[in-house]
């Protein structure tokens, strides 16, 4: 592993460096990733932010977006940049696979890879990292690692403190996770100090809805929600067809799962999609219950304990039932 005082020597002079991130990119992902973006761009660095897929409309906004690249809309600009790559940071994933066909040529490269996460078992595939299961979001490990790790709080700007503000607001639930402690709220504060304006990026984000998701959302709530009140879970289920007839596009479903685990009394709530190529399940639960035993265990996916996710080859409706029988081998947890 390469020490701080080694990647300070290898940022001190302008280098060719990416930033990649998840599959799917969430407010976390694309926060720390455009933040680290805004801070490394002031080193004269030549920085390229590539990520797997596309994302949601509704982090648009955040400063710099256009420059990203989408690696399955511009295979070969993204496949040469990382090849010319003398750095690659790997934000909020710690296992090649989460960036789908992008993690080969990563893989491959002979670019020093330099992880900031916070998920559980990383895989060993990079050469710095700097990773606490402990961190809220991989938002807060960023402005860790340029605050504190390479100590140069002052270039921390409003477009800085903007995307990272964004990440920890959206990974912590804005704020109202057992991971948002008061060490979370410090960092809040002194990144609203830097020009975050806190008002408008949770206006940005949980208030730009389409109609399409906003009616989406009513249907799943009114006619999609299960409750089995024996084992304190809640499931919705969609299938490929409602996705296109409410016109679902990447960021829609986000969030909906929430909905589930907000009832009175519910411990474990999942969100279970019909795709394309698989069945996806996205679990939440509260307390102590691990979510992301389940999906590890059963769905080839993993997590955190409280905010997981998983896939089936499985249909739709076998993995519904799948998830239904695996319930009883977890009730005496889910009913405490």
């Amino acid at each position: 592993m390469l020490s701080i005082s080694e990647i300070k020597t290898l940022l001190a002079t302008p280098q060719k460096i990416v930033i990649t991130t998840h599959h799917k990119p969430d407010g976390d992902a694309m926060g720390s990733s455009l933040g680290l973006y805004a801070y490394l761009i002031q080193l004269g660095h030549h920085v390229k932010v590539i990520t797997p897929t596309d994302y949601p409309y509704f982090l648009h906004w955040l400063p710099n977006n256009s420059d990203v690249i989408i690696y399955t809309e511009q295979l070969e600009e993204a496949a040469k940049l990382v090849a010319e790559a003398a750095l690659i940071f790997c934000l909020d994933f710690n296992s090649l696979t989460r960036i789908n066909q992008l993690g080969e040529l990563v893989r491959s490269s002979d670019a020093y890879k330099l992880m900031i996460d916070h998920h559980l078992e990383p895989e060993d595939f990079d050469d710095y990292r700097h990773w606490n299961i402990n961190a809220c979001a991989a938002a807060q490990l960023v402005y860790d690692f340029i605050v504190n790790e390479l100590g140069d709080a002052a270039r921390m700007n409003k477009d800085i403190a903007t995307c990272l503000y964004t990440g920890i607001m959206t990974d912590s639930g804005s704020f109202r996770f057992a991971s948002a402690n008061s060490a979370v709220y410090r960092i809040a504060a002194d990144l609203i100090d830097a020009g975050a304006e806190h008002w408008r990026i949770h206006q940005l984000v949980y208030d730009n809805a389409t109609e399409n998701r906003l009616r989406f959302l009513g249907h799943c709530i009114s006619n999609k929600l299960e409750v089995l009140r024996e084992f304190n879970t809640a499931i919705i289920s969609v299938t490929k067809e409602e996705l296109n007839r409410f016109d679902i596009v990447t960021g829609d479903t986000e969030g909906i799962v929430n909905y589930a685990l907000s009832i009175n009394g519910i411990k474990l709530a999942a969100f279970i999609i019909e795709r394309t190529d698989k069945v996806k399940l996205s679990l939440r639960s509260t307390g102590d219950f691990p979510a992301n035993e389940i999906c590890k265990k059963f769905f080839s996916g993993g997590g955190h304990r409280n905010a997981a996710g998983g896939v089936s080859e499985k249909n739709l409706e076998e993995t519904v039932a799948e998830f239904k029988s695996i319930l009883t081998e977890y009730k005496t947890q889910l009913l405490q």
